[in-house]
């Protein structure tokens, strides 16, 4: 919840959301999940109940308090869309993104539908992205619902990519992240996988970003693709909204 974070495409994360449920295949060895049993192990009072989803009505004013702007990952640890969240709330996380001009958020959610859903009842300003998970072409869906949300850049993260997406369409879209799976139990990804990605988004120039090989030793795997990192963002200023 905290300013600074590991995960390579962001900078710090923001969780007024914790906990969460499996919606499909991506979720099999969430990360979050191990991460929220052992911050319960330790005692850290927003993992009382563990990865049930919990509502932190303390933190939602946080990135107020940030002066500094960065680009801030929203629920790492839960996903803000969750059917379980009450409308309300999200109108009350969007308040403060809003508010909190400076930064960008980042939105990622795997509930496209809820999302598409209920952008229309959100004043959605520009210094929130959206964002959807796709590990499988069988979940490609999403992004045709990411096209209906009114945000001014659109990302997709396909991670963990258990397989291979032939030419997604990516019309609409303004940033792509790939990455394998890590952890205890990581499935494999494939390097022609990756590539025929990163491929796609440069002829259609579009941002490219791959967050890591994964595995259980995801340092040792490391980055690089090719010989070298690919770290693209979008060219949006922190604070121009």
């Amino acid at each position: 919840m905290a300013i600074g974070s590991a995960i390579e495409w962001t900078e710090s994360t923001w969780n007024p959301v914790t906990g969460c449920t499996k919606v499909s295949p991506g979720c099999a060895h969430c990360y979050a999940e191990r991460f929220a049993k052992r911050l319960q192990a330790m005692g850290q009072r927003n993992y009382a109940r563990g990865f049930e989803l919990t509502v932190h009505e303390h933190v939602v004013e946080l990135p107020l308090r940030w002066r500094r702007p960065q680009r801030i990952f929203v629920n790492s640890m839960s996903d803000l869309f969750h059917e379980e969240v009450p409308l309300s709330f999200i109108e009350r996380v969007f308040d403060v993104m809003r508010r909190a001009s400076w930064h960008v958020f980042q939105v990622l959610t795997k509930r496209a539908a809820r999302m598409r859903e209920l952008s229309e009842r959100l004043d959605w300003p520009a210094n929130v992205w959206a964002g959807v998970s796709v590990e499988t072409e069988r979940y490609l869906f999403r992004l045709d619902e990411l096209r209906a949300v009114p945000a001014a850049v659109r990302f997709v993260s396909f991670e963990p990519l258990l397989g291979p997406v032939d030419r997604p369409d990516l019309n609409g879209i303004d940033w792509v992240i790939v990455g394998g799976e890590s952890g205890p139990g990581a499935r494999p990804i494939r390097e022609e996988w990756v590539l025929s990605l990163r491929d796609q988004c440069l002829a259609e120039g579009i941002p490219f970003f791959f967050k890591q090989w994964g595995g259980r030793n995801k340092r040792r795997s490391g980055r690089l693709l090719e010989g070298r990192t690919w770290d693209e963002i979008p060219l949006f200023p922190v604070g121009a909204s």
